[in-house]
C-alpha cells in the first residue's frame, strides 16, 4: 500500500510541476493600451516584490524577468502560481530609440509607459 501512496504522491507532484511550468509560460497577463503617443502595459505580478523584477527593452521587444525566493516548508507544497517569470513581449508599435521609459510597481501591478513613434508612410 505504501508503494501506491508513494507513486500517487509522485504523480501528483509531477502534474503540479507541469501545471506550474505551463503557468510560467503563459503568465503574467498583460494589457496593452495605446494612449496619445505612448504604449502603456499593465502587467499582473502578484506575489513578487519590486526588487525581484527586471525589465529590459531591445527594439520592440520587452523582456520581463522576475524571480521570488523559494518558500520554506516542512510539508509538501502544491502550487500553480509561478516563482519565475521570463517573458518576452512583442510590442505592437515601433519604439523610439531615445525613448524615456517609465515603470511603476504597486500592489502587484507593474505599469510600463513607453513612448512610441508614429511614422507616417507616404504613398506614391
Amino acid at each position: 500500500m505504501d508503494l501506491v501512496k508513494n507513486m500517487t504522491k509522485e504523480i501528483t507532484k509531477e502534474i503540479g510541476n507541469k501545471s506550474r511550468e505551463f503557468y510560467e509560460f503563459v503568465l503574467p497577463p498583460v494589457d496593452m493600451i495605446l494612449e496619445n503617443d505612448s504604449l502603456i502595459l499593465i502587467i499582473d505580478l502578484p506575489g513578487f516584490e519590486k526588487k525581484d523584477i527586471k525589465l529590459a527593452i531591445h527594439k520592440n521587444i520587452l523582456s520581463i524577468n522576475a524571480q521570488k525566493p523559494e518558500s520554506k516548508s516542512d510539508g509538501t507544497i502544491y502550487r500553480q502560481r509561478p516563482n519565475i517569470i521570463d517573458k518576452k513581449i512583442l510590442l505592437p508599435v515601433p519604439i523610439k530609440e531615445d525613448a524615456i521609459i517609465s515603470a511603476k510597481f504597486s500592489q502587484g501591478i507593474l505599469t510600463v509607459k513607453i513612448p512610441y513613434s508614429k511614422k507616417e508612410i507616404p504613398i506614391d
